[in-house]
């Protein structure tokens, strides 16, 4: 027979690994963000103050309309409210806590 003890040490236990999983998740994405960004930081300089041939000139200014949907996108992720899955999991978590808490 499992005790409370011990369920409450394995959901402690899943509930560390969620927020593990979610602060990597952050990191990751914050970091492939910052590429995203310095990208196209690095093609507008090429686009208004490097000297660059007329034949690179149009394909760094396709570039940049390229990376404007990019940025788009990027902003999307950080300003709109989103599912997380992680946070889905953690709510599942603590719910199920709360509702079979006492009820063994």
């Amino acid at each position: 027979m499992i005790t409370d003890t011990e369920t409450d040490m394995k959901k402690e236990e899943q509930s560390k690994s969620i927020e593990t999983r979610k602060k990597l998740n952050f990191w990751a994405r914050f970091a492939l963000s910052l590429v995203v960004f310095g990208a196209f930081f690095v093609l507008i300089y090429l686009l208004f103050f490097a000297t660059v041939g007329e034949t690179y000139r149009d394909i760094v200014n396709i570039l940049v309309g390229t990376y404007v949907a990019v940025l788009t996108k990027t902003a999307d992720y950080w300003f709109k409210d989103k599912d997380d899955p992680e946070h889905k999991e953690s709510q599942e978590l603590n719910t199920t806590s709360t509702s079979t808490n006492g009820l063994t």
